[in-house]
């Protein structure tokens, strides 16, 4: 049977492209990864690394135009959203090669013989080393920062990983341009081109986290895809490492003194990050806590407002876009919901934003309202009105993990008078990314980020935007009583490569 045309989908108007690739079979989702694996040795030299990384980075800003182009006309995300994540994509490129040049992810211990101590202590020298081949499965909505160049794949190739990425179906021709300048880098510094693989398909995607020298995967989408992928992975003869980044509803909690003193700010806030880029990012705020009053009402008929001026906006695809309207009218049909502002079909092609509220009191005990306590990818929030703390506390105890979780307080309460500390106590066990008075929407590309949280945000405890998303792909490794002529360079006493390292107990810098 011959295999299944991938085509390049217009989500303006549902319209087909071009045809972009074809389905990858079993067959050649095995050529890819050996031919991945073969590249292992290509990228042991971490001057190479880093140098490849960099000129990634360039060879995606001089095809800037090219790649925003078709990325536009693939997602729809326009060309200012797209122009500015590829500028992020490029910035996280080179920031991860500056890692690569420090050394400190290789988290070199060296410890000397200590006879005197109950146990004795041997000679051991501890560095952390690649694992393998690298799977990662490109996301819908960050068709640059978290696809074929984003932060999995150039984390992974920092650590000295090959990478096989499955492209995803809504962006497949930004996939293969991009993948040909990720290849075009390479070459550059004698790298094979097998070193970033690209396969097309859902079978193939199967496939590639079922192949034995893939070593581990990174995954960013839905929580039925993720957890379908993270199964498999278990469920190996080998079983794998699996980061996925799932699912997300980034509670909000406003406090009364916070809606008293600023309720038309926080409105008009929320409004903005929850419509940002037509709600398809993994960290808009789905649920917000107010209470109820004067002050919440003044909240929400700001929020009202300003998502009502917002225009009708086309989502990735026409599945997702289908899967939204589903999703509202369902929600919105719940008994006492209300629609302050009605979310759904803006058009043919198009959605329009809303927001749905409802009674606090419905969310805190298990029932038919829990479905508002799922993720709605698109521009929708849901309001919860609550009497009390004591009623706001219920429905937080109550939510899965998530990415994010905020909290807007008053002054007063920033400053340490009243709950504030107290609610981030509440806060903190449900999310890897706690905020005060801001919104989660923009996730900075720094050292200190923490991009993750408990599940069903994701699989793992780890990070996948920061320079410690490194960590994810590497394993430590103790060399004992072993011969200085047999050592690695990294693990020498003199320090050759002048990495930092713990010396003896002593922190070397």
């Amino acid at each position: 049977m011959a295999a299944a045309p991938v085509w390049s989908v217009d989500p303006r108007t549902g319209k087909q492209r071009e045809q972009v690739a074809v389905e990858a079979t079993a067959e050649e989702v095995d050529d890819t990864v050996r031919a991945a694996h073969a590249a292992c040795a290509s990228l042991a030299d971490r001057a190479v690394r880093s140098a490849f990384l960099r000129s990634a980075a360039d060879g995606l800003e001089a095809a800037r135009d090219r790649l925003v182009e078709a990325a536009d006309a693939e997602t729809a995300l326009g060309p200012v959203r797209l122009t500015g994540e590829l500028a992020r994509t490029a910035y996280q490129l080179r920031a991860f090669a500056g890692l690569v040049d420090e050394g400190a992810f290789l988290d070199v211990i060296i410890d000397h013989p200590d006879a005197t101590a109950t146990p004795p202590v041997p000679d051991l020298r501890r560095y952390k080393v690649p694992l393998g081949v690298v799977a990662v499965y490109a996301a819908s909505n960050f068709p640059f920062a978290f696809s074929v160049a984003g932060g999995d794949t150039a984390s992974a190739l920092a650590a000295g990983n090959p990478v096989v990425v499955k492209a995803h179906p809504d962006h497949p021709a930004l996939s293969e341009l991009v993948a040909d300048v990720l290849r075009r880098a390479a070459a550059g510094h004698g790298i094979p081109a097998g070193a970033v693989g690209v396969v097309h398909g859902f079978a193939a995607g199967i496939e590639l986290i079922r192949h034995p020298l893939v070593a581990a995967a990174g995954f960013t989408g839905s929580v039925r895809g993720g957890r379908a992928l993270f199964d498999v992975a278990a469920a190996r003869p080998v079983p794998i490492p699996f980061h996925g980044e799932l699912g997300s509803l980034n509670p909000v909690l406003v406090t009364e003194a916070a809606a008293a003193e600023r309720a038309e700010e926080i409105g008009a806030g929320l409004a903005a990050s929850m419509t940002l880029g037509v709600g398809q990012f993994c960290v808009k705020p789905g649920l917000v806590l107010v209470p109820s009053g004067a002050a919440g009402d003044r909240l929400v008929k700001s929020l009202a407002d300003a998502v009502s001026e917002t225009e009708p906006g086309v989502l990735l695809d026409h599945r997702m876009r289908d899967a939204f309207v589903a999703g509202v009218r369902e929600r919105g049909l719940l008994e006492g919901v209300e629609s302050p502002v009605t979310p759904g079909a803006g058009g043919e092609h198009t959605v329009g934003a809303g927001v749905l509220a409802v009674p606090a009191d419905v969310l805190a005990t298990a029932g038919a309202h829990d479905l508002l306590l799922e993720e709605c990818f698109g521009p929708v929030s849901v309001v919860a009105r609550y009497t009390d703390d004591a009623e706001a506390t219920a429905v937080l105890s109550r939510l899965p993990g998530n990415l994010t979780a905020t909290v807007q307080l008053s002054a007063a309460e920033a400053a340490g008078q009243g709950r504030g500390a107290e609610i981030l106590a509440e806060l903190t066990p449900l999310a890897g990314r706690v905020l005060v008075n801001g919104w989660p929407t923009g996730v900075a590309v720094a050292p200190a980020q923490h991009h993750g949280g408990p599940y069903p945000a994701t699989t793992s405890t780890s990070t996948s935007v920061g320079g410690t998303a490194i960590e994810r792909w590497m394993r430590p490794v103790v060399y004992q009583n072993t011969p200085q002529a047999l050592l690695p360079k990294e693990l020498h006493d003199d320090n050759p490569l002048g990495l930092p390292r713990r010396f003896d107990g002593v922190l070397e810098r």
